[in-house]
């Protein structure tokens, strides 16, 4: 296999970048890497503290880098991020005022193929810790929209609902 793409699936909470990993691994097919802080936060039983981003980010990155050669073995041309270091990066920016991962986060996303941010137009639903209501998710969108403009990383909106949705990835990625 040539070269094996890298897709980074990035949005606020409760945009179905879970969802959408897992149905774009199915049907390209690819391998998805789960979000790094999902299980962290379900280990601790708490959403991470200040000094705990960087090593997220680094277990995040490490998971991918470990991905990409179980995706050649398995002569997979995908791999798909459920989150990237960007997002930590940008939620530490949010949440505690720490803009200090940002370069290392940028450096790693642009060794993605393609970047989908997801839109946040689907319903906001709790989900355990991790949740922080419609209105973080709305100002984080927009954080990240500004950190991807502002790095000049390209990326595709997308929208829509179940199938809309999928599609309009897939299209995204045959646009590479």
């Amino acid at each position: 296999m040539n070269s094996i793409r890298r897709v980074a699936i990035i949005g606020a909470e409760c945009v179905g970048k879970t969802e959408l990993a897992q149905l774009l691994a199915r049907t390209l097919p690819g391998l998805c890497i789960p979000e790094y802080l999902r299980e962290f936060c379900t280990r601790v039983e708490r959403t991470p503290r200040p000094e705990e981003q960087a090593q997220i980010l680094a277990e995040q990155r490490l998971r991918e880098d470990e991905a990409i050669g179980r995706a050649g073995a398995q002569r997979l041309a995908w791999v798909l991020a459920d989150s990237a270091p960007l997002v930590t990066a940008a939620y530490s920016e949010l949440l505690f005022e720490d803009v200090g991962l940002y370069e290392q986060a940028i450096v790693h996303h642009a060794a993605y193929h393609a970047t989908l941010l997801l839109a946040p137009d689907l319903p906001w639903v709790a989900d355990g810790i991790q949740r922080d209501g419609p209105a973080v998710r709305a100002a984080f969108h927009e954080l990240l929209l500004q950190r991807l403009q502002r790095a000049e990383l390209p990326f595709a909106l997308i929208g829509g609902t179940g199938e809309q949705r999928l599609q309009a990835a897939s299209r995204a990625l045959r646009d590479l």
